[in-house]
């Protein structure tokens, strides 16, 4: 008989066990919050190399606002799709120089040297595997056709 209560009380701290546990899950993703202002990101500089696209995004708040001096975290894609490696994103640290003619792309994660892109655009070296030689389009262009 003491083996059947204990497993009955057994049986009922279970239950109640997951429903705590079921509950928890749900008030959690009832509690969580979307990406704020702030997640929001733009493309600012496109740039084509031999058979990849680089793309760096930087937040919609610093959007056509962003001063000379002012560094600010945002993403550098590389887009590998061709050769089956996909289109990671990657945090960079980018920084607009205070004449305002550079914009420096620190891939700070990475260990690459900071990469140095004109303002009016021109040709850069990203990464020595991928992106040699990589033509950029203007900085805050939104224009995908820039060197067409």
């Amino acid at each position: 008989m003491r083996c059947t209560i204990g497993l009955k009380r057994r049986h009922g701290l279970a239950k109640r066990g997951l429903v705590a546990a079921i509950s928890a899950c749900v008030a959690t993703a009832a509690a969580a919050k979307p990406p704020g202002a702030e997640a929001v990101m733009i493309r600012m500089i496109t740039c084509d190399g031999e058979g990849v696209r680089m793309e760096v995004y930087l937040p919609l708040s610093v959007d056509r606002h962003m001063r000379g001096g002012q560094s600010v975290i945002g993403y550098y894609t590389l887009d590998l799709t061709d050769v089956n490696k996909g289109k990671p994103l990657e945090p960079v640290r980018v920084t607009l120089s205070t004449d305002q003619k550079t914009v420096t792309v620190d891939q700070y994660l990475r260990g690459l040297p900071p990469t140095r892109i004109p303002v009016t655009g021109g040709t850069v070296d990203f990464d020595q595997r991928f992106a040699k030689r990589a033509k950029c389009g203007p900085f805050q262009s939104q224009d995908p056709d820039f060197g067409n």
